[in-house]
């Protein structure tokens, strides 16, 4: 991509493919194509394969390819816009990943910058350029959530992305209102998609494009609805927006924070909450999963508490 060109925009709500594992910790590709076909009937603005909740690091590289395809097949079937996690820990592998994924012809191609040992901004501008060139043209999202090795500051991600003119957007956590001004300065052209549950005062604030959504693990179609009303009343959808993050405080965060589990079973969790479709709480071993107990004993308050979401 010509560095002078302005970068394409992405945005919206976009919701996470989320794995079905059986009991053997087997992929259940059934009940994922049936994932796919009831987020696409959802209307939400795009679907996602192969974030942290996607459970990337734990595939082979046939189930890898094989989940790619399905998530193509279905969505230009529908006219759903998609995006591509080619995201792994090892360079080679996420380089070759990102060619496989490239010949989907996705929206965007997410990566992650290698995280075994930390990289220098220099070393990270060299990767992303690499992935670039084997994106062959299907532009970027550099995913740099809090759980990677490196955080990396407004500052220091638009030094990164700077020179790196192939990445249209970032997945990362926002922060302050100091957070806010930084990324306003420093993050200008670039879609910046903030956590699911912060996303109307995002957009309040300027800044976010979207979100690849937690909120949308426990309700795609009600996050899609909320997210089209920050258009139109930015306050009734922050209002929902305080209530999503004292649900996600009381009833989800303890799970990470008192007993350990994974962001990933967290998201699990939501959907099973919001029981849409056929995904389950399980993780592949050795990641521990919530009981499912635990989901159908929070329906009941989730939908007390936010009723918005469940119409």
């Amino acid at each position: 991509m010509n560095a002078k060109m302005p970068r394409a925009a992405i945005g919206g709500n976009w919701a996470s493919l989320l794995l079905p594992i059986a009991a053997d910790d087997s992929i259940e590709f059934d009940k994922l194509a049936a994932e796919i076909d009831i987020l696409t009937e959802a209307g939400v603005d795009g679907i996602y394969s192969n974030g942290t909740a996607g459970e990337f690091h734990n595939q082979t590289e046939e189930e890898f390819d094989r989940i790619q395809e399905m998530l193509a097949g279905r969505c230009k079937a529908s006219s759903t816009p998609f995006v591509i996690g080619a995201c792994q820990p090892d360079p080679s592998i996420m380089l070759n990943r990102i060619r496989r994924a490239a010949a989907l012809d996705p929206r965007a191609i997410q990566v992650i910058l290698p995280d075994w040992w930390p990289l220098t901004n220099a070393e990270a501008i060299d990767f992303l350029n690499r992935a670039a060139n084997a994106a062959d043209g299907i532009p970027l999202i550099l995913y740099n959530p809090p759980h990677a090795k490196r955080v990396l500051t407004p500052k220091e991600l638009g030094a990164v992305c700077a020179a790196a003119p192939d990445v249209i957007g970032i997945k990362l956590a926002d922060g302050d209102g100091l957070w806010y001004a930084e990324a306003r300065r420093h993050l200008s052209g670039l879609s910046l998609f903030v956590p699911g549950h912060h996303l109307a005062t995002g957009i309040k604030e300027g800044v976010a494009a979207g979100s690849f959504s937690n909120v949308a693990c426990l309700s795609p179609r009600g996050a899609q609805s909320w997210t089209t009303s920050m258009q139109t009343n930015i306050d009734a959808a922050l209002d929902l927006e305080r209530r999503i993050r004292a649900f996600m405080d009381v009833h989800i965060v303890p799970f990470r924070q008192e007993f350990g589990y994974s962001n990933a079973a967290l998201d699990k969790l939501l959907s099973a909450i919001g029981n849409w479709g056929p995904v389950g709480t399980r993780l592949r071993s050795p990641y521990r999963s919530i009981d499912m107990a635990e989901a159908i004993r929070l329906r009941d308050i989730a939908r007390s508490e936010l009723p918005d979401l469940f119409r």
